[in-house]
């Protein structure tokens, strides 16, 4: 008996294919699928998610220096001519930061081997280019997910079925975090 399924793809296909699936998953909650390929996104996004629980709190509060520029009223950069020059002022602020131990960074290194990055675009087509964002998916799970899954020991994905596909009858299935 195969220890996967290999869903009629070569392999950085299916990789990439799950990949996808798992990122889309963790970042939306639920997704719609066939149920081969969900069994397998079950197996990859609760590995992950016990991971993200696991290390959640693995963490110490450091505080740092941290230059910042001077702004002025509107909002803008306060600047001074030196050397000839136009040079921006800089205040010096302690910040708290959180600093991960080794094995969480090694934890959020493991997630991003499979996550793919999640660019955030508004819906308001004005400022759909500069008001984009990348989503932290690691800190996500750390943060958002984890949390919730802090007391439960497994099965943290469902998966409820659908029906036939119109197009080819394959089953489909709706995967979602409980």
């Amino acid at each position: 008996m195969a220890k996967y399924r290999k869903l009629g793809r070569t392999s950085s296909q299916r990789k990439a294919l799950l990949r996808n699936q798992v990122t889309a998953l963790l970042y939306r909650g639920k997704i719609v699928t066939t149920e081969a390929k969900a069994k397998e996104i079950r197996k990859i996004a609760e590995h992950l998610i016990a991971l993200a629980v696991r290390e959640r709190d693995n963490y110490e509060e450091v505080t740092v220096q941290a230059k910042v520029p001077q702004k002025d009223k509107d909002g803008k950069r306060v600047k001074e001519v030196k050397d000839g020059k136009k040079v921006t002022v800089f205040d010096t602020v302690e910040r708290t930061i959180k600093k991960d131990k080794p094995s969480r960074l090694h934890a959020r290194r493991k997630m991003l081997q499979v996550l793919y990055p999640v660019t955030e675009v508004p819906d308001k087509p004005a400022g759909k280019k500069k008001n984009t964002k990348t989503v932290d998916m690691p800190k996500k799970l750390f943060d958002e997910i984890a949390p919730k899954y802090a007391n439960r020991n497994g099965g943290y994905t469902r998966i409820v079925k659908i029906g036939p596909r119109k197009g080819d009858g394959a089953p489909e299935v709706l995967i979602e975090l409980v």
